[in-house]
């Protein structure tokens, strides 16, 4: 089956799990149709041609101006969803990775650039993220984290 033109496209995302201790770097994202406020680690869009850990890479330096070292391959998500109106389909690639300038885990919150908007990113506890009092994304990232993370 072709695609229809203009029709909504599968988007491939490249994601960071960057830990601080039990605390995960996510940016803070607004659903102003829903009225909610959301959560998801930092990273973007896979160009074509592009591997999934160059474009974490890319994303971290063109969103934050940090480069990121121990790029790790954790697991692969589906996301379909509808934020603000807009429906997104989205297969991520989730990675752990560090970043390579230690004074970024001294602070407590970022600036992160992204196209037309510049958004918060923080650190947010585990037990946070997960306890279902805030929305973290992409879909199934929470029972990921929790499988894999809580003690």
């Amino acid at each position: 089956m072709n695609p229809v033109p203009g029709s909504p496209r599968i988007r491939p995302l490249a994601l960071g799990l960057i830990w601080r201790g039990d605390e995960l770097l996510v940016f803070e994202g607004h659903n102003h149709v829903k009225g909610e406020t959301f959560y998801r680690p930092l990273g973007g869009g896979i160009l074509f041609g592009e591997q999934g850990p160059e474009a974490l890479r890319r994303e971290f330096h063109e969103e934050l101006g940090a480069l990121l070292t121990d790029v790790i391959y954790l697991a692969t998500l589906e996301n379909i969803f509808t934020c603000n109106g807009r429906p997104g389909h989205e297969i991520v690639l989730l990675y752990e990775a560090n970043l390579a300038d230690p004074s970024f885990y001294e602070s407590e919150q970022f600036e992160v650039h992204e196209e037309e908007e510049t958004l918060t990113a923080r650190w947010i506890p585990l037990n946070e993220l997960c306890s279902g009092d805030l929305f973290l994304y992409p879909d199934g990232l929470p029972q990921l984290l929790m499988d894999r993370y809580a003690k």
